[in-house]
């Protein structure tokens, strides 16, 4: 007696279900043994990571704990803070190492110790591992501890990346250009001197406080660095209305038609 069709397709399905069951034996008997240690060390590894990260954490905790406490001795307990930060200046960690050294800086500045702040300063600067940002504000610092003692062709070098830098904010561009500027007015290069520093009161991100000092020192080299500001603010505004277009000019004649 033949199969109906329907017969047919299932009995199909079930020698299908027992091929697939018999080669999923054959599997698991000539492999079983390695896909289950597999999954074991897949499942060990997932743990051992995730407390690799818990430790990592906690580690960090304690390496801030120790920085703050550090931080706060230095004032009362200078010796003792100063062995605390050469501990966690030598140990891993980039970022705890660089606030570490800029604190030992300070303290060695404060002290009259100019040339050993500066050379703690040279480490951060140099550090391949920090941001970008941190080695700018370090090798900045460290030119104004050391401006006194440099020739102004190598200050001039030393800070021109950040002065060029197409990003004034990041690159710690006003404090970087006065030193600059600073450094022309010692050669006698007064246009030049006198340019950058309107071009530090220009920038946008400015502190008021340099923002203030340099249209002074621009002033006195003649370069009206107030009038620069203005004509540029009355040339952004004139920007702003054409880009508005005429339709607010007409808002505000209709206003007044009605108003009358």
């Amino acid at each position: 007696m033949a199969l109906s069709p329907t017969n047919n397709a299932a009995f199909l399905q079930e020698v299908d279900e027992a091929v697939r069951k018999d080669q999923l034996s054959s599997i698991m008997q000539r492999y079983g043994r390695w896909i289950v240690g597999a999954a074991i060390a897949a499942l060990l590894a997932f743990g051992g990571y995730l407390y690799w990260e818990h430790r990592q954490t906690v580690a960090r905790g304690e390496k801030a704990e120790q920085l703050l406490a550090a931080f706060d001795k230095a004032a009362a307990q200078p010796t003792a803070a100063t062995a605390d930060l050469k501990t966690l200046a030598g140990e891993g960690n980039a970022a705890y190492r660089a606030a570490a050294l800029i604190e030992q800086s300070n303290m060695k500045a404060k002290a009259g110790d100019l040339k050993g702040a500066a050379a703690l300063l040279a480490q951060v600067a140099g550090d391949a591992k920090l941001d970008q940002s941190m080695r700018d504000m370090a090798l900045v610092r460290q030119t104004a501890l050391e401006f006194d003692t440099m020739k102004p062709e190598a200050v001039i070098a030393r800070m021109k990346p950040l002065v060029d830098a197409t990003d004034p904010v990041s690159s710690w561009f006003g404090s970087a250009a006065e030193l600059t500027a600073a450094a022309y007015y010692h050669l006698g290069q007064y246009d030049k001197a006198g340019a950058l520093y309107a071009r530090i009161a220009k920038a946008p991100a400015t502190f008021k406080s340099l923002q203030s000092r340099t249209v002074q020192m621009a002033g006195m080299l003649g370069v009206d660095a107030v009038e620069d500001r203005a004509a540029e603010s009355a040339a952004k505004d004139k920007t702003k209305d054409q880009q508005g277009g005429a339709a607010p000019g007409a808002a505000a004649a209709a206003k007044s038609e009605e108003a009358k």
